[in-house]
């Protein structure tokens, strides 16, 4: 064999043991992957659980607008300002403060009106459009952290002549509170049903190896509430609104590792 021969051969040795070696690099983290991270198909058991959480509503809100009609643009919208200037006023004195009062739309657009037309015998032309005026509108939308002046709140907008009252509706403050508190509930309902069903399996709860909620979608139930067409004067008591309760329900599920 010459000095070339051996020189390939040589080539082809390193060639191997360079794939070998990647090969078995391969297989060993492989084998510490599956170690750690055991498959949770097998020897494993999942269960669920269920956690209710139920709160009385401590913030109403709503929303209402106020619109007026004038010839300029500038009449149109001061007639607009100082009716909310006035509505405002008097919301404040329930109490409610700046941060939980928002606008939601301010819009200005022109009015039109149709002329009549002379008709012939054989011919009627279209009817006329004219400029008649302009029509300003403010929208705002309300919270009222005391429940139980919504319905003087309700009544204060329509005594100020607001032109649409709507979406009324309660909830919580903090949310999230209730959320983990079904949470925790729910993850107690699950451990206990995990442990009921390693004692009638004959198996022993190893660790949890992977949990889900559903909190991702969905929210509270919300009492049901009024619109504002029933609010037109201080001349009659202002409605009743029942608060109801808030409810917030959340699923869990919980894989745990069994032997």
């Amino acid at each position: 064999m010459n000095t070339e021969d051996v020189q390939k051969l040589l080539k082809v040795a390193w060639v191997a043991l360079i794939v070998l070696t990647i090969f078995l690099a391969v297989e060993t983290l492989v084998a510490f992957k599956n170690l750690r991270s055991p498959d949770i198909g097998y020897n494993s058991i999942s269960v669920t659980g269920e956690g209710e959480a139920v709160s009385i509503p401590d913030i109403a809100s709503f929303s209402f607008s106020v619109s007026a009609d004038a010839k300029l643009v500038n009449d149109a919208q001061d007639k607009v300002t100082r009716k909310i200037d006035a509505i405002l006023a008097s919301l404040k004195s329930l109490g409610i403060e700046d941060k939980d009062i928002k606008t939601t739309d301010y819009s200005v657009w022109p009015k039109y009106s149709y002329e009549p037309v002379i008709c012939s015998n054989s011919y009627c032309p279209p009817s006329k459009q004219v400029p008649d005026g302009y029509t300003a509108s403010h929208g705002i939308s309300l919270k009222i952290r005391k429940t139980e002046d919504a319905g003087k709140a309700l009544a204060l907008v329509g005594d100020g002549g607001a032109s649409n009252i709507s979406g009324i509706s309660f909830g919580v403050d903090d949310p999230d509170k209730l959320t983990e508190e079904a949470r925790a509930l729910a993850i107690v309902d699950a451990k206990k049903k995990a442990k009921t069903l390693s004692k009638e399996l004959g198996v022993r709860l190893v660790r949890v190896v992977s949990f889900y909620d559903n909190t991702g979608g969905g929210g509270p139930y919300y009492a049901e509430g009024f619109g504002g067409d029933m609010v037109k004067t201080s001349a009659v008591p202002p409605p009743t609104i029942p608060t109801g309760e808030n409810k917030t329900i959340v699923n869990v599920t919980i894989t745990y590792e069994i032997r």
